[in-house]
């Protein structure tokens, strides 16, 4: 089985996921939700007929309150995204809906202020910092004793962050079209994913390591290729048979609360197995034959 073969197929294939949701962002910048940019969300059930999310609008703005996004949810509630609100005013709010349509029942409110939210932001960013310097000095430590030691650790660095692009592309596409925010919850799935993406390419690297020592005069391209074959089926066992089928029945499942970040994770994990065997053992290739040399050569005529 010659997977390495087709890796620049693998190579477009990820670009087609990442390209997309990268120029979404690129417009108009991630679904942040109020954990990171501060502000109040008021989920409440309206007792008689739900008012037009214009009207609703009308009455934040009549009160001063700006940017404010109305959503209707699946359960028949209403979730209203705004500026701060503290508790004053969010019950004078309140107090002017129901003037304005009747009985409502609050069922949700949350407010974080601007300054929590960017700390929520630096330390997200922190945390990632951190997670990936930690991997590459563990993979270049445990591998030591490979030439080019520092390369197992780079790749996995490139491959973690090919992970984290699907899922922020991924979730770049659900914000545009199915209303998908980037909150606290979506900060632990992406660990998660980060986590299960390294140990995946540790495990795909030292089986590389183990067979370096025993097939010493094969070509590094024919040894990581046999290495994969060799743990494809653990891969996918751990990965499909349980971690992906549990998070299948949880995000048709869970509820809504839950299914976004089922989805996340559904999503992330599958990619931290797709990038284990098919982007980061293909860039080690790539990069020990310097095959950038000849991506932009013209080939030589045929002499006939």
């Amino acid at each position: 089985m010659n997977i390495l073969g087709k890796r620049y197929w693998y190579f477009f294939l990820s670009l087609v996921v990442i390209v997309p949701g990268l120029v979404l962002i690129a417009m108009n910048g991630l679904p942040l939700s109020i954990d990171f940019t501060g502000g109040s969300i008021l989920e409440i059930r309206f007792a008689g007929e739900t008012p037009a999310s214009a009207d609703v609008v009308q009455v934040y703005e009549s009160l001063g309150v700006k940017d404010v996004q109305v959503q209707p949810t699946s359960t028949g509630t209403v979730q209203i995204r705004s500026s701060f609100l503290d508790e004053a005013a969010s019950v004078e709010v309140q107090n002017e809906l129901k003037a304005q349509f009747g009985d409502l029942t609050v069922e949700r409110f949350d407010s974080v202020g601007p300054s929590i939210g960017q700390q929520v932001t630096q330390r997200a960013a922190l945390a990632v910092a951190i997670a990936a310097l930690a991997v590459v000095f563990y993979i270049t430590y445990t591998f030591r004793g490979l030439e080019h030691a520092f390369r197992y650790g780079i790749i996995a660095i490139v491959a973690m962050i090919h992970d984290v692009a699907v899922v922020m592309s991924i979730t770049a596409i659900g914000g545009q079209f199915w209303g998908w925010q980037v909150d606290a919850l979506f900060l632990t799935a992406l660990l998660t994913v980060i986590g299960f993406s390294v140990q995946d390419k540790i495990v795909v690297f030292d089986r590389i390591r183990e067979n370096s020592n025993v097939y010493r005069r094969l070509p590094f391209e024919t040894l990581a290729n046999h290495s994969i074959v060799q743990t494809l089926q653990r891969s996918i066992n751990t990965q499909l048979m349980t971690v992906e089928f549990m998070l299948l029945a949880l995000a048709l499942f869970g509820g809504i609360t839950l299914r976004e970040f089922a989805v996340i994770l559904l999503v992330g994990l599958f990619s931290g197995t797709y990038s284990s065997i098919f982007i980061a053992a293909p860039l080690l290739v790539v990069w020990q034959n310097q095959e950038w040399k000849t991506w932009f050569r013209r080939k030589e005529p045929q002499m006939l």
